[in-house]
């Protein structure tokens, strides 16, 4: 029932939203993102920051600038001992400021790198896949060091963004197949060959960090994982917007949210390239989270973490925009989404080397099931 009533009350107020939107005045009319030119230093830089939220289909600098503060305060909280720290970053490893230091380096070196594909191209390309794959994860396997935050970044702009573009521009859009595909295909073959070469780098020592990996003596970093009410279901399915970026923390996704739909409201093309079918991307993405939460909450108990957000940041919006907003989009996406994604990466993740992050797990749960979901909704009267 409180899954239900929070769907239900998102979906209200994101109908409310788009009814108003229209009757609002555009600001920043010239706003249109970054086109890969590097002489436009400040557009690069939105574009950047930007690149953030992009796992959640934002790409708005603002929400990008509040969802670091908001993971930045929860992970002061954490350290601190506050009882209101909500879910900890980073696993509750406490390496957020290395993780994301990381994740940052990657992202500006994979934008200074590949930023020229956009100007070629014309169009949007996932740039933003080290900032949500390789650097961190990294981070959360060998510990905080230089040397490893270093090769995490390093590897994200050499192996993920570039195996990102290729699946992108030469699978995707040629087979019509959503560009999260893309995107996350480059996050899982980039991942595996970094963890592999990592194996044999003198600098990288052996594993130090223990990270939940779904299965039996699993570490549970999480608070309250085993008294579920309301509340903490509630806590749960805010922070699910966030753990694609290994923040998973509600203060950060909060800031994420309240960033995009001011973007919106200001102008939709400061809110990513989804424009006008945000509130309908959003309301699949609430409706992902909680259904995903109250079907697998006996899992987070269990193992302590579950990758529920898996539906968030793949199946649910990419079906929304496969099939332009539609509700029977909305509604089908996040529940073959909530009800495939999480048990799928879980799979995965049980069975990776110790040395190899889990995440893994989550990436080629997204490509397979997006995939196989829309292709397979394609065909469904009512969504071709």
């Amino acid at each position: 029932m409180t899954a239900a009533l929070i769907a239900g009350a998102a979906a209200m107020i994101l109908l409310v939203l788009a009814r108003l939107r229209p009757s609002l005045p555009v600001v920043m009319p010239r706003y249109t993102g970054w086109h890969g030119d590097y002489s436009d230093v400040a557009s690069w830089v939105a574009w950047v920051l930007g690149d953030t939220t992009e796992p959640g289909y934002a790409h708005s600098a603002l929400a990008g600038a509040l969802m670091l503060f908001g993971g930045y305060l929860a992970h002061w909280a954490f350290r601190a001992k506050k009882r209101w720290m909500g879910f900890p970053v980073t696993s509750g490893t406490g390496l957020f400021g290395w993780a994301v230091g990381s994740a940052a380096l990657g992202l500006v070196l994979s934008n200074a790198a590949w930023g020229w594909t956009i100007a070629v191209s014309g169009m949007w390309q996932p740039t933003f896949v080290p900032f949500a794959s390789v650097p961190p994860a990294v981070v959360l396997v060998y510990g905080g060091r230089c040397s490893v935050a270093l090769t995490g970044a390093v590897f994200g702009a050499a192996l993920s963004t570039p195996i990102a573009l290729i699946a992108v521009n030469f699978g995707c859009r040629p087979l019509g197949l959503p560009s999260v595909v893309g995107a996350t295909t480059g996050m899982a073959i980039s991942a595996l060959l970094a963890f592999v070469l990592c194996r044999h780098l003198p600098w990288m020592r052996v594993p130090t960090v223990v990270v939940p990996r779904c299965s039996a003596g699993s570490p549970h970093h999480f608070v309250d994982a085993g008294r579920q009410g309301p509340r903490w279901l509630s806590r749960r399915i805010l922070a699910d917007f966030t753990d694609a970026q290994f923040i998973g923390n509600e203060f950060a996704s909060a800031g994420l949210l309240a960033g995009t739909v001011i973007s919106y409201l200001l102008n939709p093309e400061m809110a990513g390239n989804v424009g006008d079918l945000l509130p309908e991307l959003l309301t699949s993405q609430v409706l992902a989270a909680a259904l995903s939460v109250a079907l697998w909450h006996r899992q987070w108990a269990t193992y302590g973490w579950y990758p529920t957000f898996i539906p968030v940041v793949s199946i649910a919006p990419a079906t929304v925009l496969a099939f332009d907003g539609s509700v029977q989009a909305v509604v089908t996406g996040a529940a073959l989404g909530a009800l495939v994604g999480p048990p799928f990466a879980a799979a995965v993740a049980r069975r990776l080397p110790p040395d190899f992050h889990p995440f893994i797990g989550n990436v080629v749960s997204m490509a397979a099931s997006t995939a196989m979901i829309v292709t397979a909704l394609s065909v469904v009267p009512g969504f071709g």
